[in-house]
């Protein structure tokens, strides 16, 4: 059995993952930065600081190049010194990672390297793009989103990339938190083996 990959995405109730111009300075657009109200309650006892340990327990992150990007780069370090695997259109001769960052033109290589770095434990997934990639190719396994009750009515959303194919989800789990409704689904692939019981 090997590693599940997940999309870990904060979204408005809407479908909106950040707000409206989302750029360098302002990484989650008008209004986006109401969409992590609840990771004030990250580090405290209950089921918001339940989902987060989960999210740090993973063991391999895999990310698209703008949000790596946006995100300055997270400092060389997302969490734990796992491996940072970065999906980008085209890996530049120039491009020098950091050492824990590796790009990656492929989504299926990218793929099999994080669920090798990951063993027996998660890989993280952040991003839209990097989640519709891996959705297409077949491997994104899970997504848990942290459902906001907030309507932004403008900005990215998470799933505007589809090309009409439908993608049918079953139900894991649910977990009220404040500021957010974590939702766990798992991304069934006809006819392709699959992680049926991971939790963390």
């Amino acid at each position: 059995m090997h590693a599940p990959i997940r999309l870990y995405m904060s979204m408005s109730l809407d479908g909106f993952i950040a707000g409206p111009d989302d750029r360098a300075g302002q990484e989650l657009g008008r209004n986006g930065g109401r969409l992590f109200n609840w990771l004030d309650d990250r580090l405290a006892p209950g089921p918001n600081g339940e989902v987060y340990a989960e999210a740090l327990a993973t063991a391999a992150l895999i990310s698209g190049r703008r949000t790596y990007e946006l995100a300055g780069r997270w400092g060389g370090d997302h969490h734990d010194g796992v491996p940072i695997h970065v999906l980008t259109h085209h890996v530049d001769e120039d491009d020098d990672p950091p050492a824990l960052v590796t790009y990656f033109d492929d989504v299926v290589a990218c793929a099999a390297e994080a669920r090798a770095a990951a063993g027996d434990r998660a890989v993280m997934v952040h991003g839209a793009g990097a989640a519709q990639s891996l959705l297409a190719a077949g491997e994104l396994d899970e997504l848990e989103i942290h459902l906001v009750p907030v309507l932004l009515g403008a900005g990215r959303r998470l799933f505007e990339s589809l090309d009409g194919d439908r993608v049918e989800l079953e139900h894991v789990r649910t977990i009220e938190g404040r500021e957010a409704t974590h939702l766990r689904y798992r991304v069934r692939h006809e006819g392709r083996s699959r992680p049926q019981d991971w939790q963390a």
